[in-house]
């Protein structure tokens, strides 16, 4: 399997990430000093500075503390994604092509024999409760505001991955109308745990110890399908639908011709 990472765009996330925690560390701690100055001022202006400035400053500390958090789940936490999904993956096709971050809101796309497929990813590693479209996080008001200051609410995976797999089918629609892309949901760290109840959308881990897994629905998938036949290509010059003229059919797929699609829609490298 081929993976194609946009490492550039980690590394820059990451450096933000690591620039937004000293930043809102540094805002926090000269909040806090500013506002003792109330203790030791000895005239006018520094008293009203150390009263206004604290609703400044600390506001500013507290959201940017925030975006820190969320940044660092997404750019730093671990396990990361790029790296569980493709040992979820081992063993398949070598025709097969991973992007991690290059069609967002798709963050990874999957092409391979078996069909394309939309990932979205979850960090989490709380109790959830999936009911058809519907997600739950047990656990009560406390747990939803411990949630709230973590920014690892579960927000909606099932409308994520919709969006995700319908921005790829536009993504190769032009080229490949008959392609259709399957929205996944995957979970990278192994201590989620996972209520899964006729779920629209397949929920999955990238750890094949956990169950469901990403490695049995793929070699599921494998079980089902008919072998994938490889179109030969046209002979130049044909007019008509002479003996070297192919037409796609419906449920084939070439893994190769989707990710030329892709690439073609989207700046590789």
């Amino acid at each position: 399997m081929r993976i194609e990472t946009n490492n550039e765009l980690i590394k820059r996330n990451r450096r933000t990430a690591n620039i937004l925690f000293f930043f809102s560390m540094g805002i926090l701690i000269a909040g806090f000093l500013v506002a003792n100055l109330q203790l030791t001022a000895k005239d006018g202006v520094t008293l009203l500075i150390s009263v206004v400035a604290p609703w400044i400053v600390l506001p500013l500390g507290f959201i940017s503390t925030l975006i820190s958090v969320r940044m660092t789940n997404l750019w730093v936490r671990q396990p990361r994604p790029e790296k569980a999904i493709p040992a979820g993956l081992k063993g398949l096709s070598k025709r097969s092509v991973l992007y991690n971050y290059y069609h967002f809101p798709a963050r990874h796309v999957l092409v391979a024999p078996q069909g394309v497929f939309a990932i979205v990813t979850r960090y989490q590693d709380g109790r959830y409760i999936v009911n058809g479209e519907k997600w739950q996080s047990p656990g009560g008001p406390f747990a939803a505001i411990g949630r709230f200051f973590r920014r690892d609410a579960i927000g909606d995976p099932t409308a994520d991955a919709h969006k995700a797999a319908a921005y790829v089918k536009g993504l190769i629609e032009k080229t490949l109308p008959n392609v259709e892309v399957q929205p996944l949901i995957i979970f990278v760290d192994p201590k989620a745990r996972l209520e899964i109840n006729d779920s629209s959308v397949p929920v999955l881990y990238s750890d094949e110890n956990k169950e469901p897994n990403l490695r049995d629905f793929i070699r599921q998938l494998t079980q089902k399908q008919t072998p994938q036949i490889e179109q030969p290509a046209a002979k130049k010059g044909s007019g008509g639908k002479g003996k070297g003229e192919t037409k796609p059919e419906l449920g084939v797929i070439n893994p190769e011709q989707v990710a030329d699609a892709l690439e073609e829609a989207t700046v590789i490298g």
